[in-house]
């Protein structure tokens, strides 16, 4: 898959691309990942990106002509229809259903916007989709994008240590949907806290239930509308609404 980034700030992917597992991704060219720079598509001596807003206010808008030019540049050297994203806080949260559709898609063109915001003519007439990280704002979107990059690029063949090792991952509507479990490693006692007895025990059907009723018990007290949604979708079986029963009003899981 090929994502191509319209960004102002190209020199904050190259040391992200090269980090990390998910380089794996952008190495073997699994994901392609293409960066453009609007600023070499304005107009003018001064290749201004960015004006005054109407109306008077605060900040400066990004130009709706460079966004466009730039646009029409990669839609010539990919010619294959990439539907057009923008990084916007009125955007639809990015989750891990759109994660999984990104990651089997041919990729998409990434607009990052910076300042104000966009000229919304530009909006209007090119963008396809506004994905969002959250009820926040960023001071651009090379965060959001590269957001996206990493978890489209840990879910390619190979990419992670172990095959399938992203499967048990919180949110995975292919598991549960459900949050993950609390993890641990060497030594077994550490800081006075010790492995919980269950993962030392060699006993996968205990550890694998162990693990059950901790992802039951986080999700309940963090995330009820995870378990909420899980219920609806058939997940939860007659033994987990039944452990579910017994954490009880002002338990730990807080139901």
């Amino acid at each position: 898959m090929r994502f191509d980034v319209l960004t102002l700030f190209p020199e904050l992917f190259p040391p992200f691309l090269a980090a990390g597992v998910t380089r794996r991704a952008f190495d073997s060219g699994q994901v392609l990942v293409r960066l453009w720079n609007p600023r070499e598509h304005a107009q003018g001596n001064y290749r201004r990106v960015d004006d005054r807003p109407f109306g008077g206010g605060p900040g400066m808008v990004m130009l709706a002509q460079p966004l466009a030019a730039c646009v029409a540049a990669v839609k010539a050297d990919r010619d294959d229809g990439a539907p057009v994203v923008l990084f916007s806080p009125v955007g639809h949260r990015l989750d891990h259903a759109a994660v999984a559709g990104w990651s089997a898609s041919a990729g998409a063109i990434l607009v990052c916007g910076r300042y104000e915001g966009i000229d919304q003519r530009f909006i209007d007439s090119h963008v396809d989709a506004q994905l969002s990280l959250g009820d926040f704002v960023l001071s651009g979107g090379e965060i959001a994008a590269m957001a996206l990059l990493d978890a489209v690029a840990r879910l390619q063949p190979g990419v992670l240590n172990e095959a399938g090792s992203h499967e048990a991952d919180s949110f995975n509507p292919a598991i549960d949907g459900l949050l993950d479990c609390p993890h641990y490693t060497r030594p077994e006692e550490w800081a006075g806290r010790k492995v919980p007895a269950e993962l030392l025990s060699g006993h996968h059907a205990q550890i694998e239930r162990w693990r059950r009723e901790r992802r039951l018990e986080a999700t309940a007290r963090l995330r009820p509308d995870l378990l909420a949604a899980a219920r609806g979708a058939g997940r939860l079986d007659a033994r987990d609404e039944a452990y579910l029963a017994c954490l009880g009003p002002g338990s730990p899981a807080g139901l």
